[in-house]
């Protein structure tokens, strides 16, 4: 059997170490446009604060193990051509310039996502950097280094995660969202509105509700102009997010809007023997019912994972996404799951909620935080469809717990009553988890008994 995989970041790297377990006599071609695989894109935050001292240790796997393996890895090589149903691919060695066709009888695309770049003008001046892979990570933690004034351009995980650490390396940094508050598509407002006020309290300038229309400078960036302002730099990170990189799959394989390519289950795509993983495709939400684009390295592999063991037949089938993630900026501890208020409305989901502040521990211990946590849940069901923690301390994997309760479709009720253990040191007699099930019930049972008395 010989199996092609187009792309080795999470979904490429995890389906290569299953397919080389599961099927020892398969010929596997890994074609990568970069020299490296399995970087860690998240992690170059943690470089640019100084957390971690060498961006060369982001990565869990590399091209020595696999190719000890027999894996045959093709790296600065760019698949430029694919045909689907006569399984070939003509790949280009971006090192010589060489074409070169190669057949498959399985193919697994792992081709990812790159960063969305708006027409700005002035894009193309210098110290104006995207921030993905491992060549971006080097860029931008050289160019920092000689860089005071630093604009990020997009107000999500990554692009706060950068702000955080450009400010805690020294530098004067501007976070420009075209939206009115950060993080608004993974928190509500009461979640983040603490984050904002710290950036604030570290000197940070929030211009949220703006957007970029131009950059400008001699060469190098030296100017950020928007809508509504203009601001200093000498850097800019571009963080405004993904779309898939599936280009070369156009009318061939079954996409949505944005690209994303459509799989089964199974990770199957609509052409039989070519299977999707990772950032390039959609996967099944629990929380809203449907398919979506959720381009996290936790779904990339999973998706990965199963891929390779459907290869020959179909036997290991997702279970699908809630979507959990997790965020430090600074004292605050953050997690989320599901769907907030605001992208259940989106999503067409009627949805209630319920907020549930407390100290986590007993008054009379010595030591205490305290714990906010909202549960979103469907109305008339009421199935439990979306969660978000903060905290100084660490409870983001009270958010694990309620992801595992969305997949399984439980609902606030059975949540109230869930087993949970008492410690003192951990949590009091009802565990916070159980507290916020028990107000959404009473929640409920009032709106209830209101509807008695009116009738």
């Amino acid at each position: 059997m010989k199996v092609a995989v187009i792309g080795c970041t999470h979904a490429g790297t995890t389906a290569i170490k299953n397919i080389v377990d599961l099927y020892p006599d398969a010929e596997i071609d890994v074609f990568e446009r970069n020299d490296n695989v399995s970087f860690l894109s998240c992690g170059i935050a943690l470089s640019v604060g100084g957390v971690v001292d060498n961006p060369e240790e982001l990565f869990y796997a590399s091209v020595q193990q696999f190719e000890s393996l027999g894996v045959r890895m093709h790296m600065n090589h760019d698949v430029i051509a694919c045909d689907v149903t006569n399984k070939q691919l003509q790949v280009k060695d971006l090192k010589t310039d060489k074409l070169k066709n190669y057949h498959f009888d399985k193919l697994i695309i792992a081709s990812g996502s790159w960063p969305i770049t708006p027409p700005i003008p002035g894009a193309d001046l210098e110290n104006v950097l995207l921030c993905k892979n491992y060549d971006h990570a080097k860029e931008i933690i050289k160019r920092s280094a000689t860089s005071r004034n630093v604009v990020v351009v997009g107000a999500g995980y990554i692009g706060v995660e950068l702000v955080e650490a450009f400010e805690e390396n020294g530098k004067n940094v501007t976070l420009i969202d075209s939206e009115e508050r950060i993080l608004n598509r993974y928190l509500d407002d009461i979640f983040t509105a603490p984050v904002e006020t710290s950036f604030e309290q570290h000197g940070i300038q929030l211009a949220l509700g703006q957007t970029v229309s131009q950059f400008e400078g001699e060469r190098t960036v030296e100017k950020v102009i928007t809508d509504k302002g203009e601001y200093s730099a000498d850097l800019v990170v571009m963080c405004i997010g993904f779309r898939p990189n599936t280009v070369l799959f156009n009318n061939q394989l079954d996409m949505l809007g944005n690209g994303a390519i459509v799989v089964d289950e199974y990770m199957q795509t609509s052409v039989k023997d070519v299977y999707a993983a990772g950032d390039c495709c959609a996967i099944y939400n629990n929380a809203t019912k449907k398919s979506a684009y959720i381009p996290l390295s936790t779904n990339a592999v999973r998706m990965g994972t199963i891929a390779a063991h459907n290869l020959v037949r179909p036997v290991m089938a997702h279970p699908g996404t809630q979507g959990t993630s997790g965020l430090k900026i600074y004292n605050h501890n953050i997690a989320s799951t599901g769907m907030t208020e605001s992208t259940a409305n989106l999503a067409g989901v009627s949805v209630e909620s319920v907020v549930f502040k407390d100290n986590y521990r007993p008054e009379f211990m010595p030591e205490n935080k305290e714990i906010q946590l909202k549960l979103v849940y469907e109305l008339g069901t009421p199935r439990i469809v979306g969660a978000q923690v903060i905290s100084d301390a660490d409870f983001t994997q009270a958010i694990n717990t309620i992801s595992v309760c969305i997949a399984n479709n439980m609902t606030i009720e059975q949540l109230a009553l869930t087993d949970f253990f008492f410690q003192p040191h951990y949590n009091k007699p009802v565990n916070y988890l159980n507290e916020v099930a028990l107000k959404a019930m009473a929640k409920e049972a009032s709106k209830t008994r209101q509807e008695v008395v009116l009738t």
